[in-house]
């Protein structure tokens, strides 16, 4: 029986997710700060719209470093050679995700520091 060729490419897709997780280093960083998002989150109370912002923020994040990853392997298969243009390539790509990256860590400062800081009543 033949697998259904949508069912086949979700199973793809979750393929690259996990081998991204298995072979990225920097995509262990960003599932364990989403580890900590949830933690905290939880610990506390996030408002909906507080968990929604965090978890687009987290996605955003995650996904950009797969295409990241991405792009830095298609590279590799074209070009061995050190060559501006896939240096630009890769380059560009790793500062989608710092710009993604800082500006997560940015808004869950203004999301999580108040609250942190009003457990310690500490405001």
């Amino acid at each position: 029986m033949e697998i259904n060729p949508l069912l086949k490419s979700f199973e793809y897709a979750f393929s690259g997710i996990i081998t991204g997780l298995k072979t990225e280093r920097n995509m262990m960083i960003h599932y364990s700060a989403l580890g900590l998002v949830v933690v905290f989150g939880i610990t506390l109370k996030l408002s909906v719209t507080e968990w929604c912002i965090c978890l687009i923020l987290c996605a955003l994040v995650i996904s950009l470093e797969l295409v990241n990853t991405a792009v830095e392997a298609v590279v590799d298969l074209v070009t061995k050679e050190q060559r501006r243009r896939a240096k630009l390539a890769k380059d560009t790509a790793a500062g989608a995700v710092l710009i993604a990256a800082i500006t997560a860590a940015v808004i869950g400062g203004i999301i999580f520091v108040p609250k942190i800081l009003a457990l310690f009543a500490l405001n």
